[in-house]
């Protein structure tokens, strides 16, 4: 009984559409690659409206310019305050100064009852840029970051030879340079993760609870 429940238990994997991360890329098992760029934050809300009417036009300009798909992704998880505390209390100890002692000691209070009070969130953002040896149409994306991890397509041809992915990477980066360049225009800056931050990214998005505790040891 516990042989045949064994065997008919799937692994995290089968789920998943993701057949490799090598060169900063991500491969899927359908054959499409993928980069993931981390966006910087532009707060709007404080531009004037001359600035506003700009970056908006600017942004349409640049959706426009596209003829490929690219999704935004915004990442929302607690802030973990716990490793910027104990680097203070590490200070306090060393601090020589008793009244700068106690200001420190105040000051982990305050940050730490607060950020309990509050529930602060920490959004990270994402731009997802996609390629694949078929057609690509604007409907490819979903609505999250792992929503673009979808059932292979007979299609799409695997990447199997060195040289073929170097030739679909090579595509997939000239299409990631035009989108950094898009959004720079209107200020926001782009980073694309490498293959250890791509591990790091994935790797906490499907193991939130392990994540959580690491983060929390430091580890």
């Amino acid at each position: 009984m516990e042989s045949a429940k064994s065997k008919q238990a799937k692994s995290a994997q089968d789920f998943i559409n993701i057949d490799s991360i090598r060169d900063g890329v991500v491969v899927m098992k359908d054959g499409g690659i993928r980069a993931v760029l981390m966006a910087s934050s532009l707060n709007f809300a404080l531009k004037s409206e001359d600035e506003q009417d700009a970056i908006t036009f600017q942004y349409q300009n640049f959706l426009n310019s596209l003829d490929f798909s690219v999704q935004f992704v915004t990442h929302s998880r607690k802030l973990n305050i716990l490793p910027y505390l104990d680097t203070l209390k590490d200070r306090v100890k060393e601090e020589p100064n008793e009244l700068l002692k106690v200001q420190t000691e105040e000051y982990v209070d305050f940050v730490k009852s607060f950020v309990e009070l509050s529930n602060i969130v920490a959004k990270t953002f994402y731009v997802i840029v996609p390629f694949t040896s078929s057609v690509i149409t604007r409907k490819g994306l979903m609505g999250s970051l792992t929503s673009f991890l979808k059932p292979p397509s007979a299609s799409q041809k695997k990447i199997n030879k060195q040289d073929q992915f170097a030739e679909f990477k090579n595509q997939l980066f000239q299409r990631v340079d035009a989108v950094s360049l898009g959004l720079v225009r209107i200020g926001v800056r782009t980073a694309p993760l490498n293959t250890e931050e791509l591990i790091e990214l994935f790797y906490g998005l499907y193991n939130p609870t392990e994540q959580a505790a690491r983060e929390k040891t430091g580890g």
